[in-house]
């Protein structure tokens, strides 16, 4: 930040020059009644840092974060040659990346009766570093007193109050299922805290925490966890979030950062003011007069209720007797329950609720919406199927161009996992060159080690690509990628990698041949064929095996032979192929090394994209 107010020297005085004087050529700008210091700076185009400098010259001693109101802002404006305006009250900034329960709220903002609702809040961070705990923390230090016994049912999110205003958290296991919710459609969080334990600092998981938040656009709120630990590092710890990218306020930064202790619940308090005053600056209101409108973030069937859906109210309210919308199923609610077990009879924005009534289960992630009649109910699922079907095209190299030029993708999101950390720069630099007019090209998580199930789902999520360079693909990640369409490519040579990706940008790239796997099987026994041949007693453990199909053996995970299959008998019988859940003998194609416990992939050649 700092080089980038230095960047700006030729638009604007010197900061040590007193009060500076006014460039040649005035710029307009449009300020609201209320901006934060961070935001005047982005809109000046100089250092935070400058900024809260000026302010000081003034008499106001400010953070980042601080608001501070249009006559201020004006003033500090016009000392780096701006020449301020009150921006109109219909004028709105948009974000290059909000939230989607962020972007409803701007499009409901003609409304005339918005009022401030809570933030939505995920906790996410490294595994062991004290999330579930400093979850527990919160829940058990807000606990009302007469909710006797504690919190009655879990549902997968609950509210905390404090000094009046309520928070809600999302009880969610971590990063993977925040993704997954985002690649279902389902962006609900406002703000990410990311949790970085004292004595290990900054980890894998919490570098993947960390892309994975911005990736989703949302606001990072830092909680150093296990404060009182022997060998906690606070400072060690901010000097590695600062290298992650996260530099903390009190480094210069515009993070907030705050010591906790799950155990001994230090810093609770001090971290939930700081999420009301994170929530303030991002002015989240909604119009409870309106129908609901939310999310689903748990479904489950439960035995003697029927279809169980917990859901985050995020516009409108809810109400007993309402006709609701999930996906592709609909009901009318006849029961409903707050994060105590409760029975309740409305929902407010940003407040969870289990309700009752839905004719089917729903899947986690789809929106929620109250409708007028059964009408509307069956028309608006069968628009939710079309939009579905239209929406779960994904980008591949292959499709790409084709995409960029109907104006479908304009960002092309990639993940890139490499084998040792050293290549990750010179790759992400010269991909980040390929960018053009038409799309930009921007890697939103890079790491070494092999392409992971997490690594997928961000790419559903955004929508991307994965790339790996001289790096494993997990046989999970595999099995993902292709359930969900995802493109991942395999390099051992940079200069192949980049210019794959300049080829796909400019519609020159050959069609590529995929593996579609068609089927997987476990050899548990071998028998003697004729003329010294294998035959391979397998059981088929899912998809199906085929006569004369493509087979790939695994053994260890490590792939010994492609082939293909020359037999396939059950019991005596020749057939043609044998589905999941069936055993059969296989033969394989000039192989006769076959073991117990190897694994057969079956698998099919099909044109990529």
């Amino acid at each position: 930040m700092v080089e980038e107010g230095k960047n700006n020297a030729d638009k604007q005085p010197d900061i040590n020059e007193g009060n500076g004087s006014r460039s040649e050529d005035i710029t307009t700008i449009e300020i609201a009644a209320t901006i934060s210091v961070r935001e005047l700076a982005d809109m000046l185009e100089v250092s935070a840092i400058d900024i809260i400098k000026q302010l000081m010259r003034n008499g106001i001693m400010a953070n980042i974060n601080q608001v501070i109101d249009y006559e201020v802002a004006a003033a500090i404006a016009a000392e780096f040659g701006y020449e301020a305006h009150p921006q109109p009250l219909t004028a709105r900034r948009h974000p290059s990346v909000i939230s989607e329960i962020k972007k409803q709220q701007l499009l409901s903002e003609e409304s005339i009766n918005l009022k401030p609702r809570p933030a939505v809040v995920t906790i996410m961070g490294h595994v062991d570093h004290g999330k579930t705990r400093l979850l527990d923390a919160i829940r058990q230090a807000n606990v009302m007193d007469t909710e006797t016994g504690g919190i009655t049912q879990h549902i997968g999110a609950y509210q905390v109050e404090i000094d009046g205003k309520k928070i809600t958290f999302l009880d969610t296991p971590g990063h993977e299922a925040f993704t997954a919710m985002r690649a279902r459609g389902a962006q609900v969080t406002d703000i990410t805290v990311l949790v970085v334990a004292a004595d290990d600092g900054v980890m894998p998981q919490t570098k993947e925490a960390i892309d994975h938040a911005r990736a989703a656009g949302v606001p990072i709120v830092v909680a150093i966890n296990k404060i009182d630990k022997p060998d906690a590092n606070p400072e060690r710890a901010k000097q590695q979030l600062a290298d992650a990218g996260l530099v903390v306020e009190e480094w210069g930064g515009d993070i907030v950062c705050v010591l906790t202790s799950a155990k001994s619940k230090t810093g609770i308090s001090d971290l939930l003011e700081n999420i009301l005053l994170v929530a303030e600056l991002e002015n989240l209101r909604a119009d409870p007069s309106q129908p609901a409108k939310g999310v689903v973030i748990e479904a489950r069937m439960d035995k003697t209720k029927g279809p169980l859906a917990t859901v985050l109210v995020h516009d409108g309210t809810l109400r007993l007797g309402d006709m609701v919308v999930t996906g592709s199923t609909w009901g009318r609610i006849k029961a409903m329950f707050n994060d105590t077990g409760k029975r309740i009879r409305k929902a407010k924005p940003s407040s969870p609720a289990v309700i009752l009534g839905l004719h089917s289960i729903p899947q986690v992630g789809d929106a929620m919406t109250a409708v007028a009649g059964e009408r509307q109910a069956k028309a608006l699922v069968r628009d939710n199927q079309e939009q579905s079907q239209r929406e779960s095209k994904v980008v591949s190299l292959t499709n790409l161009f084709d995409q960029i030029s109907t104006g479908d993708v304009k960002e092309l999101d990639i993940i890139l996992k490499v084998d040792v950390q050293g290549s990750v720069e010179p790759i992400r630099a010269s991909l980040e060159k390929l960018a053009t007019d038409e799309v930009q090209v921007k890697t939103i998580h890079s790491g070494s080690g092999n392409v992971t199930e997490s690594d997928v789902m961000l790419a559903v999520a955004s929508k991307g690509l994965v790339l790996a360079f001289n790096t494993k693909i997990e046989a999970g990640a595999q099995k993902l990628a292709e359930a969900e369409g995802i493109d991942i490519r395999s390099y051992k040579v940079i200069y192949d990698l980049v210019g794959d990706i300049e080829k796909a940008l400019k519609g020159m790239l050959t069609p590529e041949f995929v593996d579609v796997v068609e089927g997987r099987a476990e050899v548990r026994v071998v028998f003697q064929g004729a003329k010294h041949s294998k035959i391979a007693g397998v059981y088929v453990n899912e998809g199906k095996v085929s006569r004369g199909a493509s087979v790939r053996v695994r053994r260890n995970d490590q792939v010994v032979l492609e082939s293909s299959v020359i037999s396939l008998r059950r019991f005596k019988d020749d057939v043609r192929e044998v589905a999941a859940g069936y055993e059969c003998g296989v033969g394989i194609k000039d192989y006769n090394d076959i073991r117990v416990s190897d694994v057969l992939e079956f698998f099919r050649k099909e044109k990529a994209g």
